[in-house]
């Protein structure tokens, strides 16, 4: 798709709000929008055929799936991802993806057709208040949200939406949009592309850093978050070469750092490397670059004890709010993602550090981890590993939530973001269901790359209606792989360990999903054992069209670590 002319204040045409809303998202250069549609916005619907040269609306099959789109699309573009619904139902169920985009900080404007400005307040059909329902705060669910209400002011909107959704820490922004707003005649001319202004660190705390490095004894980085580009990303590794410092990332961000580098040492989250773990929480220093250092990275606030570490703490982060909200650091550093590793970079390191044995030691725990006995009949680690090894580095993996996706977080070696942008589509805010909208918006924005989604049987089923977008909009290299242990297999680990043998409310009834996928036109196959994968992946590969792979799982085979038995048997041993 080619860009439109931004019109000027001299030449901006009389048309409908719609159509100028549409005119103000190419002006960002926005060319793919995903959404349900809506009788509330029909004005904008009718803009996006006005210009269909320009932009697209991927009409989705559920406001969730929309809203998740939109958020990859945040994460792949670093701009934000954008979605239209109508409504009451529509907003409310595309809630689900902005309560994602605020924990993952991902950038993402949320446009919600709103009921007539004469109808307001009388709860009026599909009618909510939207800046209650998404009430913006450190833990509401948008950075910003507001209700257009002039026609002539609605480009000024667009433009601040777009500057909030990326400024300091990213994050969603909700604009409601009254159905006889959009339909009102506005010559508003556009405003120009938003860049988002970048902080960079004072040379005081950079000084303070390299102190603390200077007398650290075992420091360790972990880096992850939102906000990175391909420069940051290799000054990132740059700033790690020259102090030699072992270099995790934060959980579900593992594409931040190339993890095939000597300095890699493994993710930091649920499923972590109790090596990794131990490591962190016997540091001296830990550097932490981009991240919230929310409960799933911090082990629920164990490796960094809150709010006072054991370990000196030098947070670095965008959002002014995060810096001190949970933890009480010896450092605290504001700045952008795209700044800071490229500040740090620019700190002189001594010829000699006492912690090169350290990094070796965190690079070997690493390396063993990707080992693991053989499982059968069905061998996760198998699985993901032979993906790695036919697919394209350049790949593109998506999950949602559930124990399925440790074998992924735990094999799976992403090549860091300078050398292919994004890698890994993952909620951090763990959500169910977001995989596969996600692989299929990185499909059809990145039709030059694979995309794989893993999903567990629970997760597919939230979202899998989707498959009918992959298919209407023309998604090739595609591939759905649906882990069905028939169970919802985090809670079901959760029950055995809380509550041994006493299973409720966790046990799944599934489909046969090969033959699913093959009614919405997609290629399906089934799989029981490990020598069945790589052949029926071949097939994938060389087929051309999306394929679903139905992979059956012990119900047993609970994470990549232990079994739903051990468990059981732990747990019941602990209680006599």
């Amino acid at each position: 798709m080619t860009a439109a002319a931004t019109p000027t204040p001299q030449d901006a045409p009389q048309r409908l709000a719609g159509h100028a809303l549409v005119e103000a998202l190419i002006a960002q250069g926005v060319d793919t929008c995903f959404g349900v549609p809506g009788e509330s916005y029909l004005a904008v619907l009718d803009g996006f055929h006005q210009h269909r040269e320009h932009i697209r609306f991927i009409a989705c099959r559920q406001e969730g799936g929309a809203a998740f789109m939109a958020e990859a699309q945040g994460k792949l573009s670093g701009r934000p991802g954008i979605c239209f619904v109508t409504r009451g139902p529509g907003a409310t169920n595309a809630s689900i993806g902005v309560h994602t985009a605020f924990q993952d900080s991902t950038p993402m404007v949320l446009f919600i057709g709103q009921v007539a400005s004469d109808q307001r307040d009388r709860e009026a059909f599909q009618e909510i208040d939207y800046r209650q329902m998404f009430s913006p705060g450190t833990l509401g669910l948008a950075k910003w949200v507001a209700e257009v209400e002039s026609a002539d002011r609605l480009p000024e909107y667009v433009a601040r939406a777009f500057r909030t959704a990326m400024q300091g820490r990213p994050g969603p922004v909700v604009l409601a949009l009254p159905e006889d707003m959009l339909t009102t005649p506005t010559a508003a001319p556009v405003l120009p592309r938003v860049e988002p202004v970048h902080a960079w660190p004072a040379p005081g705390p950079l000084r303070d850093l390299r102190s603390l490095l200077m007398a650290a004894q075992r420091p360790i980085v972990i880096a992850g978050g939102s906000g990175w580009d391909a420069e940051a990303a290799a000054a990132l590794q740059r700033f790690s070469e020259n102090w030699q410092l072992p270099t995790a990332c934060a959980w579900r961000f593992q594409d931040t750092f190339d993890n095939r580098h000597p300095l890699y040492a493994g993710d930091v989250g649920i499923g972590i490397n109790p090596k990794l773990a131990a490591r962190i929480r016997e540091a001296d220093l830990v550097i932490a670059l981009g991240v919230r250092l929310g409960e799933m990275t911090t082990g629920g606030y164990t490796l960094l004890q809150a709010p006072r570490p054991a370990q000196k703490l030098v947070h670095i982060h965008a959002g002014a709010e995060e810096l001190g909200r949970v933890y009480a650091a010896d450092l605290l550093m504001q700045s952008s993602m795209a700044c800071a590793a490229k500040a740090l970079e620019s700190l002189a390191a001594p010829t000699s550090l006492p912690w090169a044995g350290h990094a070796a030691a965190a690079r070997a725990d690493y390396e063993a981890n990707l080992d693991a006995p053989a499982v059968a009949p069905m061998d996760m680690a198998v699985l993901v590993k032979t993906l790695q090894r036919l697919l394209p580095e350049s790949t593109v993996y998506t999950n949602g939530a559930g124990n399925y996706s440790g074998w992924l977080h735990r094999y799976c070696r992403h090549p860091g973001l300078q050398h292919h942008g994004r890698t890994q589509l993952a909620p951090t805010s763990g959500a169910m269901g977001y995989g596969v909208p996600a692989a299929i918006a990185a499909a059809l924005l990145h039709p030059e790359r694979w995309v794989v989604n893993l999903a567990g049987d629970g997760d597919f089923l939230m979202t899998g209606q989707e498959l009918a977008t992959a298919t209407g909009y023309g998604a090739k290299k595609l591939l759905s792989i649906v882990v069905d242990n028939g169970t919802y297999g985090t809670i079901r680990m959760h029950q055995e360990r809380e509550y041994p043998g006493r299973v409720s409310g966790s046990d799944l009834y599934n489909p046969d999903f090969a033959a699913l996928a093959r009614a919405f036109g997609w290629r399906g196959e089934f799989i029981e054992a490990t020598a069945g994968f790589e052949p029926a992946l071949q097939r994938a590969i060389e087929a051309g069209v999306p394929t679903l792979l139905h992979v059956k799982l012990p119900t047993d085979v609970i994470t990549s670590r232990t079994t739903l038995s051990a468990i059981r048997d732990a747990a019941l041993q602990r209680n006599h």
